[in-house]
């Protein structure tokens, strides 16, 4: 008794047509711009609460006379001067990019973009941090808030926190628009 088993075969995807030519390529699709990336209007949301929010812990700090004594506050006024001036920039580049409806998508733009985002959050968040620390030193160990300005110095490190936390979309997004290409 012979049996016969169907079999299959692969067969080859017909030619792309466009309009009825053959043959013409359709051009691969992009991954579609996400909100809090560079060029968008959630981008420059995010730029913006970052500059406002180092601003403000920059202008903060710096309306204390005694923040030079401190090492800690010497480096936060440093770093969100810093990322003040990044954002800033970046920005500026996103309403341009998004007056003249231009794409931020090329990987030396990204990668631009994630290296800056992330040495100025790390650097904001390491000074936020030791602000902190000292912050708290002041407060609660040393109870000396009534010669300090302890509640400028706890806004204006709250203030670094937030800057800190709205870079981290932006560098995240970034990044991950950087290791999908």
């Amino acid at each position: 008794m012979n049996m016969s088993h169907p079999s299959v075969h692969p067969v080859e995807a017909p030619p792309v047509t466009d309009g009825g030519a053959v043959n013409v390529p359709v051009p691969r699709v992009r991954m579609k711009d996400i909100q809090g990336m560079p060029g968008t209007p959630g981008g420059l949301f995010l730029r913006l609460c970052q500059f406002l929010f180092a601003v403000v812990a920059l202008s903060i700090m710096t309306s204390t006379s005694d923040f030079v004594s401190v090492t800690a506050f010497c480096y936060l006024v440093a770093a969100v001067a810093l990322q003040s001036l990044w954002s800033l920039l970046l920005a500026i580049v996103d309403v341009y990019a998004i007056l003249v409806q231009r794409c931020l998508r090329n990987a030396r733009i990204i990668s631009f973009f994630t290296i800056g985002d992330g040495i100025t959050s790390t650097l904001t968040f390491a000074a936020a941090c030791a602000s902190a620390g000292i912050t708290v030193l002041i407060g609660t160990d040393l109870d000396e808030c009534g010669q300090n300005h302890c509640a400028r110095f706890e806004t204006a490190t709250a203030m670094a926190f937030l800057s800190w936390v709205s870079v981290s979309p932006s560098f995240l997004l970034n990044f991950w628009s950087l290791a999908s290409h």
